[in-house]
Formats: structure tokens, sequence, C-alpha cells
């Protein structure tokens, strides 16, 4: 299946999801007295502390969960969002712009297995369109089958940010490596290696002056 046309991304990039809306994947794997919680879902990552509290407090309820499960959801976001946040204002290095999705995902009674490409100059894409489109392609009525294939392909494209701009920094620390290299001319260097030899020659010098003086007095007749 193809993935939605693209439109153009103007460099320089600055850190964010290449979705229509900025919005990140969250995976909660909580266990409190032996019951465990596992969940995954996407948040706006520009939503006040409040909500995280909110959706937290919702959820103990709604799943009768234990009242120990309340602070654990809430680190657990937050500390994903820091995550995600500590990557803004970053630049971003875009190598390849078409990047393969894969699927392989079982919910319920239902397994999909599928890859096609995505277009990361496209900030117009959604996930949740296209994972939409696919079930109904598909004819999947399951309605927890559609969520899971949107969080999939934003995990992947989460990934593939933050890979972006671990390869931005390592080219800004290489290009700054090559101007230091540039700034040590070939003159410099001959120069730095003469002074090197006139330091270990005149070090030398005293070693062999230090040894002639030893033997001398050692050979002085007293």
């Amino acid at each position: 299946m193809k993935s939605p046309a693209s439109a153009s991304w103007k460099a320089p990039l600055k850190f964010r999801m290449p979705t229509a809306e900025n919005l990140i994947p969250i995976r909660l794997d909580i266990e409190v007295d032996g019951q465990p919680y596992k969940d995954a879902f996407t948040w706006n990552p520009y939503d006040p502390d409040s909500e995280v509290v909110m959706f937290a407090k919702r959820t103990v309820k709604d799943l009768k969960l234990a009242p120990g499960f309340l602070p654990q959801i809430v680190q657990s976001i937050q500390s994903q969002l820091a995550t995600f946040q500590s990557y803004e204002g970053q630049d971003m290095y875009v190598g390849d712009l078409i990047i393969p999705i894969k699927l392989d995902l079982q919910v319920n009674h239902t397994v999909i297995r599928d890859q096609f490409l995505w277009d990361l100059n496209n900030f117009d894409s959604d996930p949740e369109e296209f994972a939409r489109t696919l079930c109904k392609d598909l004819g999947i009525e399951d309605p927890e089958v559609e969520p899971a294939i949107a969080f999939a392909i934003r995990e992947q494209l989460y990934e593939i940010a933050i890979q972006n701009v671990t390869t931005a920094r390592e080219n800004r620390i290489s290009k700054k490596g090559r101007r230091a290299a540039e700034h040590f001319t070939p003159s410099k260097a001959s120069g730095a290696a003469l002074d090197l030899m006139k330091l270990f020659s005149f070090r030398s010098s005293v070693v062999q002056y230090s040894l002639c003086v030893n033997l001398m007095l050692n050979n002085f007749p007293y």
C-alpha cells in the first residue's frame, strides 16, 4: 500500500515527528504487587502536566487498578515526554527520505504483516488515516487493530527521527574535526616536528652529558 503524497521539507530541519500531528508514542509496562498493566497510545507533548495526572486517575479508576499504579503511570508518561522534549530544537539529518515501515502485529485474533514505504518529506502524512484506510481495504472490523497499526507506524517514525538527530550531531563533530585539521597546515606540522626533534635532541644531550660526568666522577682518582 502506498503512503501519502509528499510535501517538501526545507533545510535546516528541526526535530519533530514527520507527520501532520506531532503525536508521540507512549508505552506503559508497569507491575504493582504482582498485578501487571501494559498499554500503548499516542500523546500530544504540548498538553499540560495536569492532563497526565487526569489520565492516570481515569485509567486506575476505569480498570480498577490498585492505587499504587497512579504515581507509576504518571512518572512513566512524564519520563517519556521529557525524553521527547530533550530533542526539541536540535537539528535533524534526513538522509533516506523514503523509508520502509514494517508491520508485524497480532491484535486479539487478527494478525497484520505488511511492509510499505513512507515519505519522511511529508509533513501532511497521517498514520491514523493510513491505518483507517488499511483496515477498510482489508475488511478488518476489530476496532483495536486500527490504533495498533497507527501506533506501530508512529513508533518507527519516532525512532528514525531520534536517529536523525544523532546523525546530525555526529556530522557537526566531524566537520569541526576537519576544520581543526585544516588549521594545522603542513608547514606548521613540519615546524612542530622540528621543535620536537630539538627538544628530544636537547634532552638526549643532557642525558649523555650527565652520564659522562658520572663516569668521570666515578673514575676520578681521589
